[in-house]
């Protein structure tokens, strides 16, 4: 019988039939891999997640689940786009640069050209306790593209508050790790990564460098990982965390099953939110007169003027003495206290005083 004939008999029209075919057809080699199939592809393309960060990871992210056909991607970064960017954030050129749109933005309008039958928004915003409870309305899962342990904090309370599976990933160097928590079933991440590290103690990519392979590697364990989850194939997720070190040849993964039974966790096992609850995290202040943001994070230990001197050496002008340290860099100034407090000169913006912070000081 022909096709014509078909749709006749159907009652359903000609064009109806074209687009549910287009609709499919562009998944066809995915869903020849029998975990997904055809019931596996509709289920991507009735998802909804939220990838918070549109960098490095994030870009990677949202371009391999914008190409895989879930439904809905909601796409959240408080940031903009510099030249260093391109070096590993994939869905940039020089123009989105030159243009000066946000990340979410220049991502959502490069994604909707990749495959324009997904749904895709783009929010320009900082993701904080005040934020993130109507960011998550009607998602299905998270994914991580930060670049700090604070919003990790925040989405691992929320993750497990809201009963919403979340994939964590981040990479320094030639370095990245990666972890699937689905509230209920895994450990969370204040199981296995009980207090963020002090600000200070820790590189970042500005002081350690990235290279960006890493990124593809973790970015691509975090994608597949979604997709067993939003298709159907739960059972199918990791259950360690996996360490890649690509210069050194190294893989690691660490088993985590009984890690609940050895940790009183307070997040999955006691159901305290700190972060969720704006408890825990930095609290800001802009500073009238003076464009600067204050930062201070009153549950933080004290910080080491001394290492933060010599981890900052070589990325700008460092001063210090016994009360504080101040590093010129660009067309900012920061100055950190040994309390943790700090202030960002050069904007008013509390979005990108955090930005700033995250990027030379640390999470």
């Amino acid at each position: 019988m022909s096709p014509i004939a078909v749709c006749n008999s159907a009652s359903v029209s000609l064009p109806d039939v074209t687009r549910l075919m287009t609709e499919l057809d562009r998944y066809v080699r995915q869903m020849r891999y029998p975990p997904v199939g055809e019931e596996g592809q509709r289920k991507l393309l009735a998802s909804r997640v939220l990838i918070c960060g549109c960098g490095a990871l994030g870009s990677v992210l949202a371009n391999t689940l914008a190409r895989a056909g879930v439904g809905h991607l909601r796409l959240v970064d408080r940031d903009f786009l510099e030249t260093n960017n391109l070096q590993r954030q994939v869905l940039y050129d020089e123009a989105d640069v030159a243009s000066g749109v946000p990340k979410a933005v220049a991502a959502a309008n490069r994604l909707r050209q990749i495959n324009s039958q997904i749904e895709i928004e783009d929010v320009v915003a900082d993701v904080d306790h005040g934020t993130l409870p109507q960011l998550l309305e009607g998602i299905d899962l998270i994914l991580d593209g930060t670049d700090n342990f604070e919003t990790r904090y925040l989405l691992n309370d929320a993750s497990v508050h809201y009963n919403i599976p979340w994939v964590y990933g981040g990479c320094l160097g030639a370095e990245g790790k990666t972890m699937t928590i689905v509230p209920g079933v895994t450990p969370c991440m204040r199981c296995v990564f009980q207090e963020a590290p002090p600000p200070g103690t820790t590189a970042t990519c500005d002081s350690a460098g990235i290279l960006s392979p890493i990124i593809n590697v973790i970015a691509s364990i975090q994608s597949v990982e979604a997709l067993k989850i939003l298709s159907g194939n739960a059972d199918a997720i990791s259950r360690v965390l996996t360490v890649f070190e690509l210069w050194d040849n190294r893989i690691l993964q660490i088993k985590l099953d009984g890690i609940q039974d050895d940790h009183d966790c307070p997040t999955c096992l006691r159901a305290e939110f700190p972060w969720l609850r704006g408890e825990r995290g930095s609290h800001t202040a802009i500073l009238c007169g003076r464009n600067a943001v204050q930062l201070s994070f009153p549950d933080r230990s004290e910080v080491s003027l001394e290492s933060l001197a010599e981890q900052l050496q070589g990325i700008g002008q460092v001063t210090r003495n016994r009360y504080l340290l101040r590093l010129l860099v660009g067309d900012y100034q920061i100055t950190v206290f040994p309390d943790g407090r700090a202030i960002i000169g050069g904007t008013e913006e509390i979005a990108e005083a955090r930005t700033v912070y995250a990027r030379y000081i640390g999470s």
